[in-house]
Formats: structure tokens, C-alpha cells, sequence
């Protein structure tokens, strides 16, 4: 509004000029007798009042609706958070993020298939839902389009099921000084100083002898077992000048319970004959049993990890925060299948294949046989295709690659380039980096942010310091195996690789949608792009 202008409402007085004359003043120009002004000017100012009320009254209301707008808002956003929560409490392995994942997709009635399974490959159909796994650490689900044709493109998303960790070695056994002790092993770049003074647990897929078989069992115990307590200030002085300096091999040990109470719980043990004692602890192998209801005698092998029995959960002032251990990658696994699950309502009329791929190992490289770097992504196009122009389908194609992003840290932002520094709430982040650490391009930006842009989600973008290092993804290494068209994109967080993170329950939103978005509006913003080769 501007305050120059005169006020066009008829109930205030007039703010305009007098009008200037030039010549005498007529009877009716100059209005009533001087009695009667008086009376007119408090009229005029009931009036006013009157009408000012009203308007306050108005915004009064206005402002009660925005604020309930804003509370329903907030109340989505969290409860579709409070789902992450859920998801990765229950996931604190890959083994049982595969887990968490299929029961997510059984529930919303996709199909299990197995890749040893020709024939259910073959029954692939359109409005088909489906999903398969692999070592149980890696899974697939996919869509086929009510409209799909051969020679039709793949709209995949692709994340990951790791974290860093301590994984548990092959022998454990450790006796030092009266104390019993893990011995464990780093996985992945993990900021290893967070780990100490937690109240760890172990999770993972434990081998177990059943009824003259050998089964794969999920354990996860829900009980602090673990601690890797720090050394006293006063006797590490040095720590104030030099910093927290741990060695990796001998320092992150964590300690189990001590050998004279572990020598009186031998005495009574769970039942049945001891494991060989010199590669894991009875103590250690006895929880084992306890957990998966066995004896210790009938664990034949063990992929453990340690993880902080701290639960993640909504925080901040205006519970605005997610804190959270694995957040990296757990935040974008969850976004992929949450919104191909919610897209599933629109795939009668798609015409293209939908995909969801959750990659094992990606923190250690992606090197192996469930990893993004082996050639399951081309065998599963090529199965999914039946071989039917499989070379078309692929140039169709688009994948986004979905890893956690960096928000610039209030207290470290010379650490970001100075005019991309992502922001929590303010959307999901692409990813760009001129080396194809990440697999962005011009083409495949403009493509996602046009479907950003059909459903108003907002997006940021990202670019290391040309003096900074620079992570990468399953993203360039996707790209560079397939020859699909690939965007890197993310949620941004902080704390990456502590073992507590911190996301903002608004990207959740945003990164659901988002992904939502992309299933649903890609083949047509596709077909809008004149091919250039």
C-alpha cells in the first residue's frame, strides 16, 4: 500500500487535499453552518472506528487461520517424520533395513520375487509391484507402468542401506587387565570420536544350526551391552592442546564386562555345549543365544554391528529436528520408498518402469556383489526388459541418486562455498561437482527442477570450495555402468558420519514429495525435451 495515496475507504476521513481555489467560495462550497461541523467530524470518526474494529476483528481471524494452517503444516510434517523415526529404529543394520523395507512394501502390496526365480520374472506385468533382494542387505522394488511397451524408459531412484559403523571382527575374544573387550573393526568414514561414552548394542544376521539346517537370523538387542569409555582429562592432559587424537586399533575397544563376573556367569550357562571360546567370548556368544532363544553351541557364524541404543527421535524448541544415528543414508532409503509407495496411485497411466534401488557397501566404495559397483543394475535392467530393446530403454531412462546433504553448519560456514550453502528446511539439495564426484549435469538438473517446480517442492544446490575435498555417491559409478542420465540430490543434514545426525523434519517432506514427484511427472517432462542426440 502505498502511504502517498488518499484512503479510498468511505468510512475514514478523507486524507486528500482541499481542493485550491481561485475564486470566490459558494454556499455549497463552503458546506454547513460552523454548528454542524462538529457533529459531522464525530460521525465521521464513529464511523471510522467502526470500520477499523471490523478490520481488526478480520486479520484477527486471518492471522487464527493462518496459525492453524501452519499448526496442520507442522503436524503432517512431523507425523510423516515420526515414520523416518520408526524406520530407523527398526533398521539399525542393512540387514534389517532390508528387512523394514519389505514389510513396508509387503504391506502396501507389492510382490517378493527371487532372482533365482526365472518364472516369477517372467510374470512381470503391467500395474505390476514387485520386489526382490539380495544377501539381504540390498533390495529392488519396481513398478511396471499400466502403459509400459518395450523400448520404454526406467524412472530409478537409487540409495543405500549402510552407515558407518563398528562391525565386530571374526575373532573378538579380548582379555585385558581384568576387562573383557570387543575386538571391533572401523567400517567406513565414521567420526569415530562420537562413539565413545554411548551405551552400545550389537545388531546384525547371525548363521544359526536349526533342525538340520542352517538358517539367517536378524538379532538386535535392545539392551546397552557396550561402552567405549574415554580416558580422564587427568590423565590425558595433552588432549586440551593437541585434541582428541584416539587410535584406532587399540583405543575404540569396547569393554563388555569384567573377567571375574564373566567367570561367574560360566558357571551357569544358557544351555548347551560352548562354542570354541578363543574367536568370541562365552559372555558375548551367550547374549547371542539369549537374543535368537538358541544355544550358544548352534551359532555358526555373525555379521554384528554396534549401534547407540540412544533412540532417534523429534527434537528442537519448536520440534522442528530429527536426531538420529544413520541418517546418512536411512534419510533418502526412506524418501525413495515412501514415495513410490505414495506414487503408486498414478502408475496406471505411466509408460515408463519404476524403480527403487537400496545399494549395501556404498560407504566402503560399493565394490561387491550387492554393491553399485558390480553389474547388478545392468542384469536387472536387462531382466526387466527381457532383452527387448534394452539399448532404447536405457537412453529413455533417468536416475536419481539419492545420498544425504551437507547444510551449512552455523558454526563451521566457512566450510561451504560461499553462495551454496544449503540450508535445513529449505529443500532438497542437487548436488554438483565439475570432477563427477557427483553425476549432475545441466540436462538432468533442469529436468528435476522442473518436476520440483510442477509441484512448487523447493531445491537447492551444492558445490564444494575448490580448496575442499569432495565425496561422491552410487550416483557416477550408476551412471558410468548403465549409461542412464543421473542427478545427484539430498536432503541436507548435519553431523554426517557422527553417530547421532540431525535433519529438519520439513525436508522429510520435501524429499517424500519430491520423489513422489519424480515417479509420477518424469516420463512427461521427458517427452516436453527435443533429444539433442
Amino acid at each position: 500500500m502505498n502511504p502517498d495515496l488518499p484512503c479510498s475507504d468511505p468510512g475514514l476521513p478523507s486524507t486528500a487535499a482541499p481542493a485550491t481555489h481561485t475564486g470566490p467560495i459558494s454556499a455549497t462550497e463552503r458546506g454547513p453552518p460552523p454548528g454542524n461541523a462538529t457533529s459531522q467530524v464525530r460521525q465521521g470518526w464513529r464511523r471510522a472506528a467502526t470500520r477499523f474494529q471490523f478490520h481488526a476483528e478480520l486479520c484477527s481471524r486471518l492471522c487464527m487461520i493462518g496459525r492453524s494452517m501452519a499448526k496442520a503444516g507442522t503436524a503432517a510434517e512431523v507425523a510423516l517424520s515420526q515414520q523416518l523415526v520408526d524406520f530407523i529404529e527398526a533398521s539399525p543394520s542393512p540387514f534389517h533395513t532390508v528387512d523394514t523395507v519389505s514389510k513396508m512394501l509387503t504391506a502396501s502390496g507389492f510382490t517378493r520375487i527371487s532372482e533365482r526365480d526365472d518364472a516369477a520374472w517372467d510374470q512381470l506385468a503391467p500395474n505390476g509391484k514387485y520386489f526382490f533382494t539380495r544377501n539381504q542387505s540390498t533390495v529392488f522394488a519396481v513398478c511396471v507402468g499400466g502403459k509400459y511397451k518395450p523400448g520404454n524408459g526406467l524412472t530409478i531412484a537409487a540409495a543405500h542401506t549402510d552407515s558407518p559403523v563398528l562391525r565386530v571382527k571374526p575373532i573378538s575374544n579380548i582379555v585385558t587387565g581384568g576387562v573383557v573387550q570387543v575386538g571391533v573393526e572401523t567400517y567406513g568414514g565414521g567420526l569415530w570420536n562420537t562413539w565413545f561414552d554411548r551405551d552400545l548394542s550389537l545388531a546384525g544376521r547371525v548363521v544359526v544350526a536349526e533342525n538340520g539346517q542352517f538358517r539367517s537370523k536378524l538379532l538386535k538387542i535392545d539392551r546397552p551391552i557396550l561402552s567405549i569409555p574415554n580416558l580422564a582429562i587427568h590423565l590425558n592432559r595433552d588432549i586440551s592442546s593437541d585434541g582428541f587424537k584416539p587410535n584406532f586399533e587399540t583405543h575404540l575397544l569396547p569393554i563388555l564386562a569384567t573377567e571375574v563376573k564373566a567367570a561367574l556367569s560360566a558357571e551357569s550357562p544358557v544351555g548347551g555345549e560352548k562354542k570354541d571360546p578363543s574367536s568370541h567370548h562365552p559372555v558375548l556368544l551367550d547374549i547371542l543365544a539369549e537374543s535368537l532363544k538358541c544355544n550358544a553351541s548352534d551359532i555358526r557364524d555373525f555379521e554384528l554391528s554396534l549401534f547407540d541404543t540412544n533412540r532417534p527421535c523429534i527434537g528442537g524448541a519448536l520440534k522442528e529436528f530429527i536426531y538420529a544415528p544413520r541418517l546418512d543414508n536411512l534419510g533418502m532409503s526412506f524418501c525413495c520408498i515412501r514415495g513410490l509407495i505414495d506414487a503408486t496411485g498414478s502408475l496406471a497411466n505411466d509408460p515408463n518402469m519404476r524403480v527403487v534401488a537400496l545399494f549395501d557397501h556404498e560407504e566402503i566404495g560399493s565394490a561387491s556383489a550387492q554393491g553399485a559397483a558390480s553389474n547388478m543394475m545392468p542384469t536387472i535392467i536387462d531382466r526387466l526388459t527381457k532383452g527387448v530393446k534394452t539399448q532404447s530403454t536405457i537412453r529413455k531412462s533417468f536416475l536419481v541418486s539419492a545420498d544425504m546433504a551437507h547444510a551449512c553448519h552455523p558454526n563451521y560456514s566457512e566450510k561451504h562455498e560461499a553462495r551454496h550453502r544449503p540450508k535445513i528446511h529449505n529443500g532438497v539439495v542437487i548436488k554438483f561437482n565439475a570432477k563427477q564426484r557427483y553425476a549432475t549435469n545441466s540436462e538432468t538438473a533442469f529436468i528435476l527442477k522442473e518436476i520440483a517446480r510442477r509441484r512448487s517442492i523447493p531445491v537447492q544446490e551444492f558445490v564444494v570450495r575448490n580448496d575442499s575435498g569432495c565425496g561422491s555417491t552410487v550416483g557416477p559409478i550408476l551412471a558410468s555402468n548403465t549409461g542412464v542420465r543421473t542427478i545427484d540430490i539430498g536432503i541436507p543434514q548435519l553431523a554426517m558420519h557422527s553417530i547421532r545426525e540431525m535433519c529438519g523434519v520439513g525436508d522429510v517432506t520435501h524429499g517424500v514429495n519430491l520423489m513422489d514427484a519424480f515417479f509420477t511427472e518424469f516420463p512427461n517432462v521427458d517427452a516436453a525435451i527435443v533429444p539433442a542426440d
